[in-house]
């Protein structure tokens, strides 16, 4: 994976900045050659970790202050958040995520044009999976008591969630948005115009919700206005720009090829939403033990930290997906396999020192959250295993990134099924329930799963054939419209 006798060719055609990192000449120091690549990573991983800070927030900014004005508000606004719009959420991330492999090694390949072309096959699939989505979001309420919730909580929820639809089909036009610009490394584009809505949010929020007393109608208006005002901003952007060359307007083209879209995006989307829902349900089984609700507030709030240290391993996820895609694009195997290098004893190094603050602030962060001794002495006995899922989780994205980059979608989709759900899910209900460990059960069983899925996906990117990829790339290229584009 790039050793230090061998000279090595950071051979990278484009870096997206119009600067030229290595001039294609050898670089015989690795150490030189690990700086080279790690700015690369740097440029593209640290305004994604931004932006997806910023998008975060719009919703946790509206929880927060839906808190003030009551607390079925709260609760309504809570779990519309968490479980109506965090299923669209993932549905549409994961579909729009088939873009990072076209685009990104479209962009590699220098065929600039097709990016508008995929960008708008992927608004045609992710609109029309949008329409197929408001039935969850119309009968949320019978769902929600399905899983338990209470009728007043679901109904409170259900309405918001009406209100919410809006923001459903921003997600189907923002997501591929967003990949069009992260395979080109515009990444402060959307940065930006995130950390400006996010600001506009907050005052019109505090303003709409508790300075007029609209309640949660006014925080259905300003969290749908913020989503709608982040896509219209980067559409403008696009079209004022032309985005270099890879916007040249609406193009029947959008509806060619479709069929191969849709699997791989529905590829996409089934292994992310695995790994979306599979922390997810950890909540759900605590819910199910004898005395639970102690385990569940402890659990919420590992998750919350859970949460928050997920937005890293987003950066680092985009980032390494968009190296891949593009070096594999330009026919630079070795360069793309060195990356992945890269950016894994990266993102490595930085979970340690996630999982150390998390055992070193243990007996305190919980009272962040609680003023409960007894679930901040439950949370401090979480916190060893929290501390272990923060490490996992910086390696495991990575290499699911590297996947979305090289168009491994549906592979690493059985691999989470067999891991996550075959093994992992069982065991921690076995742990859990059967030999009575609770929630420390559960969770064990289910950092199993982790741990397994890790190991295989390890395996598989070590022996992988990078001038085999490289070559695999070039033919989707060709395939999915870039000789339609030369034409």
């Amino acid at each position: 994976m790039g050793t230090a006798n061998t000279p090595l060719l950071l051979n990278s055609s484009r870096n997206g900045e119009g600067e030229e990192e290595g001039d294609g000449k050898p670089v015989t120091s690795v150490a030189r050659a690990f700086g080279i690549e790690s700015k690369k990573l740097w440029k593209i991983a640290g305004p994604t970790i931004a932006t997806a800070l910023c998008q975060y927030s719009l919703g946790a900014l509206t929880q927060t202050f839906a808190g003030f004005v009551g607390e079925l508000e709260l609760a309504a606004v809570a779990v519309e958040n968490s479980v109506v719009a965090g299923l669209a959420f993932g549905v549409m991330l994961g579909m729009g995520s088939a873009l990072e492999t076209l685009c990104g090694q479209a962009y590699g390949a220098g065929q600039y044009r097709m990016l508008g072309v995929y960008m708008q096959r992927s608004w045609v699939i992710l609109l029309t999976t949008a329409c197929i989505l408001v039935p969850v979001y119309v009968f949320s309420p019978p769902i929600l008591e399905l899983f338990g919730e209470t009728t007043e909580i679901s109904e409170a929820a259900g309405k918001f969630a009406l209100w919410m639809l809006p923001q459903l089909f921003a997600y189907a036009l923002n997501f591929p948005i967003q990949k069009f610009l992260q395979a080109q490394r515009k990444v402060l584009v959307i940065t930006w115009i995130s950390a400006i809505v996010l600001v506009l949010h907050a005052f019109f929020s505090w303003l709409l919700m508790l300075k007029l007393g609209w309640g949660l109608t006014g925080a259905a208006i300003t969290l749908n206005t913020s989503w709608w005002l982040i896509v219209i901003l980067q559409l403008l952007y696009i079209f004022i720009t032309k985005s270099d060359g890879a916007w040249s307007g609406f193009t029947w083209l959008a509806f060619a090829d479709l069929w191969g879209f849709v699997k791989l995006s529905l590829a996409s989307a089934i292994m992310l939403c695995l790994e979306f829902w599979y922390l997810m349900v950890l909540v759900v089984i605590t819910g199910r033990l004898k005395n639970p609700l102690i385990p569940v507030d402890a659990i919420s709030i590992c998750m919350n930290i859970q949460g928050w240290d997920a937005m890293i391993a987003i950066g680092f996820n985009a980032a390494i997906s968009v190296r891949v895609s593009n070096e594999l694009g330009a026919g630079n195997a070795q360069t793309a396999k060195f990356a992945v290098v890269v950016v894994s004893v990266t993102s490595i190094a930085i979970g340690v020192v996630c999982m150390a603050v998390v055992f070193a602030t243990r007996d305190y962060f919980p009272y962040l959250f609680t003023n409960s001794e007894a679930v901040a002495a439950e949370t401090t006995k979480l916190a060893i295993l929290l501390g272990f899922t923060v490490l996992l989780n910086s390696l495991q994205p990575v290499l699911s990134g590297v996947a979305i980059g090289a168009g491994w979608q549906w592979l690493v989709a059985y691999i989470n099924i067999a891991c996550y759900y075959i093994v992992g899910l069982p065991a921690g209900i076995l742990l859990g329930f059967t030999f009575d460990l609770g929630v420390m059960g559960i969770w064990g069983g289910m950092i199993g799963g982790i741990c397994l899925q890790t190991a295989i996906l390890v395996v598989v990117t070590s022996i992988t054939n990078w001038n085999k990829e490289a070559s695999e790339a070039e033919s989707r290229v060709k395939r999915w419209g870039g000789a339609a584009a030369d034409q």
